[in-house]
């Protein structure tokens, strides 16, 4: 059974100006106001409640990621949670957020067993101290901690890392001029860009990833969605908006291709203080209860969404 948890974290996130925090915060609730929660309820879906994050605080300091310290105790919590959940027998389904979120996944996965991530992103998020010296937001450097390519204090959390073997991990979304594409074409087992699965289609695309993580010594594989993975003119209610993503049925088609064999999902970045009449949100809404409706559907046989 699916299990939706609400994880409104914004640490990850640069502030958007001065003086002000960034709105990914709100995002499970105003996602509840435009139904996600009641279609899913619809379907026989838990609401298996929130894990609340702390305090946003601007304190980024050289060696030092912005909110440190409650990125990592929000993830330890975060992996509690999810460890619970699949200990029921649940699917988790987690709302962010931002997609730090991934640390808090690592965690709960790791001492389980050997698990691919799927991440789908309109970025690489690979920054990293090897190639920047402008570490601070983990939410643009998200999947370099997930492989173990980060700070020891965010990327070997409890001494679980790397949290994903980087020949178990799969990057999709990324735009063709990504900073980092070339190193994180070398880095993990596969990446996918945006181009691509236009190209390609959704079905060849979803086939190409299952056969990296879906695969003989793994005990299954995670979806990690940043909607920014959208085209901006299609999904422009995020932090880095930029051309070249897909189309919304695209992106429906690639996660109903990828969800029955996965074990959970998270969901990020969607800003409701850049979608003031919530015509964003209604839009995920179809695209998450259709996209993920079937998850892990092929692993338990049930009916799904």
């Amino acid at each position: 059974m699916i299990a939706l948890l609400s994880a409104p974290s914004n640490l990850g996130l640069r502030p958007p100006e001065p003086t002000s925090v960034p709105g990914t915060a709100k995002a499970p609730e105003a996602l509840r106001e435009a139904g996600l929660f009641a279609r899913f309820a619809e379907a026989g879906a838990l609401d298996a409640g929130v894990v609340l994050a702390g305090r946003y605080v601007d304190d980024a300091t050289p060696g030092r990621l912005r909110n440190q310290d409650a990125i990592v105790e929000h993830a330890r919590r975060l992996a509690r949670r999810i460890a619970e959940i699949r200990s029921e027998g649940g699917f988790p389904v987690v709302i962010g957020g931002d997609c730090s979120l991934v640390v808090g996944v690592g965690l709960a996965l790791r001492p389980a067993g050997r698990f691919g991530l799927v991440h789908l992103d309109g970025h690489t998020d690979f920054r990293n101290p090897g190639n920047s010296e402008s570490c601070a937001a983990l939410a643009g450097e998200d999947l370099a901690a997930a492989v173990g390519r980060h700070w020891p204090a965010i990327a070997d959390i409890e001494g679980l890392g790397p949290y994903f073997d980087p020949a178990d991990t799969v990057h999709a979304g990324c735009r063709d001029d990504d900073a980092e594409l070339d190193e994180v074409r070398d880095a993990i087992g596969l990446t996918i860009r945006a181009s691509e699965i236009i190209a390609d289609g959704a079905a060849a695309t979803a086939g190409r990833i299952r056969d990296r993580v879906d695969r003989p010594g793994i005990d299954g594989y995670w979806l990690h969605l940043d909607v920014d993975i959208l085209d901006a003119t299609v999904m422009p209610a995020v932090d880095s908006p930029d051309t070249g993503g897909l189309h919304a049925g695209q992106l429906t088609g690639l996660l109903a291709a990828l969800a029955p064999r996965a074990i959970g999902a998270h969901v990020t970045v969607y800003d409701p203080d850049l979608d003031p009449d919530g015509r964003y949100a209604r839009l995920l809404v179809d695209v998450l209860t259709e996209g993920l409706g079937r998850l892990g559907t092929e692993l338990s046989g049930q009916s799904g969404v």
